[in-house]
């Protein structure tokens, strides 16, 4: 079979590679949908610590069951499922209490475990332990599907912040994650009107297109804090989340945030700058929440697959490119030029 084979930074091989076995604790997928991120461009370029080389790549994995392990309950062949990207261990102090995304001792597909860039996966024990393999709702596309993985990170974020409704949210990064983030906090949370900021003005406009925040903001173009402030009668942004690993973008939330704002750092910066200059007395007398936000729990993924079988979140118009997989290494150029909402990978 094909799989796209990780050797080093730079070093990404689509590749023949034997069709994996299904061993008695595993199912075995035939991959139909694996769309990218922006982390799997990083790890193109740049490679990941949990990464041993040779392995596969892509972790945002829909695709039907073709093989049960012999002491695996509850799948049959035919079924369509979702697999987590983020595999809680179950037994660590943060998974028993019901941290599951910050599980200390956590792996992930398509890191420890072979991705979904190739024709076939095999879900390892380690993900149906912890309930990690989800079924796709008749009315769910695979596309859809693959896209519950980013999704479910959005909603993991967006529960820590205690959005309500009306609240005016700015969300930097118009990217497929930032859009999908405009989706969630109104479609679940009915927050009031919401400013989407980058400093990319044709990205900006496809996405605006798609999720019609009620102004877009061009970074490189106007002062963004200015602007915001400028938009809420100089109370600034009640809630702020940073989609993109673009230190400034923490700065200026913290600066542009309402009394008892809440702010998310959703997106990890790069680990060469990971520091921002933060005014102390900003957060203290404002009374701001700052929360991380780092991956999901199996849980997440359940929800995110059910919003958008309701269609209470929908996703199929953000998936803007479908791409081979003999052409896979096309899609990691298109997401880096930010040239398509959400790129999918169909084998």
């Amino acid at each position: 079979m094909k799989a796209l084979r990780f050797y080093a930074p730079e070093d990404v091989r689509l590749e023949d590679v034997p069709e994996p076995e299904c061993g008695p604790d595993e199912v075995k997928l035939k991959v139909k949908a694996c769309s990218t991120c922006g982390t799997d461009v990083k790890i193109f370029y740049n490679g990941h610590q949990n990464i041993t080389p040779p392995a596969t790549m892509g972790h945002e994995i829909a695709g039907e069951v073709v093989e049960v392990g012999a002491n695996v309950s509850g799948w049959t062949p035919g079924d369509r499922a979702q697999v987590i990207a983020a595999v809680p261990c179950g037994e660590c102090y943060e998974c028993k209490k019901g941290w599951m995304a910050v599980c200390q001792n956590q792996t992930s597909v398509g890191y420890q475990y072979d991705g979904g860039f190739a024709d076939y996966i095999i879900i390892p024990r380690q993900v149906l332990r912890v309930d990690g393999l989800n079924r796709i709702p008749d009315n769910v596309g695979y596309d859809e599907a693959s896209a519950a993985e980013p999704f479910a990170c959005a909603i993991n974020a967006q529960e820590l912040l205690g959005i309500e409704e009306g609240d005016t949210v700015v969300v930097f990064g118009a990217g497929p994650i930032g859009c999908m983030h405009i989706r969630i906090a109104r479609g679940v949370h009915r927050c009031g009107p919401v400013y989407l900021v980058d400093v990319n003005a044709d990205r900006l406009k496809m996405s605006a297109d798609a999720v019609q925040p009620e102004e877009t903001i061009d970074g490189s173009q106007v002062d963004v804090v200015d602007r915001v402030m400028e938009l809420t009668g100089g109370r600034g942004a009640d809630v702020i989340i940073t989609a993109t690993a673009a230190n400034i973008t923490q700065e200026q939330a913290i600066a542009m945030a309402a009394r008892n704002g809440r702010i998310s750092f959703f997106g990890g910066l790069p680990k060469t700058n990971p520091t921002i200059t933060c005014d102390s007395n900003v957060v203290h007398y404002r009374q701001l929440h700052i929360h991380g936000a780092n991956g999901s729990a199996p849980e997440h993924n359940k929800r995110a697959l059910e919003y958008i079988s309701t269609g209470q979140v929908p996703v199929k118009d953000l998936i803007t490119e479908h791409i081979p997989l003999d052409r896979v290494l096309d899609a990691f150029s298109i997401v880096k030029a930010g040239e398509a909402i959400k790129v999918t990978v169909v084998p």
